[in-house]
């Protein structure tokens, strides 16, 4: 099991959530498969775990005294074939079973970003909050500001270290699964961050300490983020939906009304496959019927 979290951490390059929600996940199967068959499971007992145990595994988890979502119970069947995959080209033991195992039916999911407006003004509340110093406000002023203006994930607007300002034209970003990607910085994103650090004066950050820094020292974290949007949109009246991430589907869908193309927003986003950049699109038709139902005469 460790041997399978290191190969997680150190050669998948997945983030310590993912190894995490992996380890948790193929930890209960094996105690499930104990229970299921009354004896500790060897190696060789993997080798031989039939489609009927996944699926009574999985049947348990829907139905537990916590039950999984869909979702959650098709993410627990990732990690048993990641696992098994694993064991196989390692250790010599397949199980062709397990790839015959089917998750649940999920609906696709569409992006909710935030509108144009709803996300300057989320920026110009976050520049004008009396309540904080003038440098947490340059902070957060910049850190929102670069992930509408850059698509950024939150966790990799807060990888940036010192050694990253001054901004260049582009930055080079490391994103899921090891896959970087060139993304470029508008004007507007490199001021913001060249305000906030200068704001810092003697205190701005070492070339490899985190850029953006909590109040009590320290990395700035995805929690902080979260925090400082839920307040946001509770003082401008925004949906739950508004969160860090969502500027990120808004800087896709305000690219793709624009007239960018899919496989350049795929590009800047770090997506895979073209199948998960083209739910934009659909935001955007959807957008395009609203506005006709609301202003044709006949709607």
């Amino acid at each position: 099991m460790a041997a399978w979290l290191g190969y997680l951490a150190n050669e998948r390059r997945a983030s310590p959530r993912t190894v995490r929600a992996y380890g948790d996940g193929v930890l209960a199967y094996l105690n499930f498969l104990e229970r299921h068959s009354g004896e500790n499971v060897s190696l060789a007992a993997l080798g031989e775990v039939s489609t009927g145990d996944v699926r009574a595994y999985l049947a348990f988890r829907r139905s537990g005294e916590r039950p999984l979502s869909p979702r959650s119970v098709s993410q627990a069947l990732s990690a048993i074939r990641a696992f098994h995959r694993w064991i196989d080209r390692r250790l010599g033991v397949a199980n062709p079973a397990i790839a015959l195992v089917r998750g649940p039916r999920l609906p696709a999911g569409v992006p909710r970003p935030v509108s144009e407006d709803q996300a300057r003004g989320l920026i110009e509340d976050a520049a004008s909050d009396p309540d904080r110093e003038d440098w947490e406000v340059a902070r957060d002023e910049a850190l929102l500001t670069l992930l509408w203006g850059c698509g950024l994930r939150i966790s990799e607007a807060l990888s940036l270290t010192g050694a990253d300002a001054p901004l260049a034209d582009a930055l080079r970003i490391a994103g899921k699964g090891g896959k970087t990607r060139m993304v470029p910085v508008l004007p507007a994103v490199r001021a913001a961050v060249e305000t906030y650090v200068n704001s810092l004066g003697a205190g701005r950050p070492r070339a490899d300490e985190p850029l953006f820094r909590a109040v009590r020292g320290g990395a700035y974290s995805p929690r902080h983020a979260q925090a400082l949007m839920q307040k946001l949109r509770g003082r401008l009246g925004l949906p739950a939906s508004a969160t860090p991430h969502a500027l990120r589907h808004s800087f896709a869908t305000h690219l793709l009304g624009a007239g960018a193309d899919l496989r350049s927003i795929q590009e800047l986003l770090g997506h895979a496959s073209l199948s998960t950049t083209q739910r934009y699109a659909d935001v955007d038709a959807a957008g395009l019927l609203a506005v006709y139902a609301k202003a044709h005469p006949h709607a």
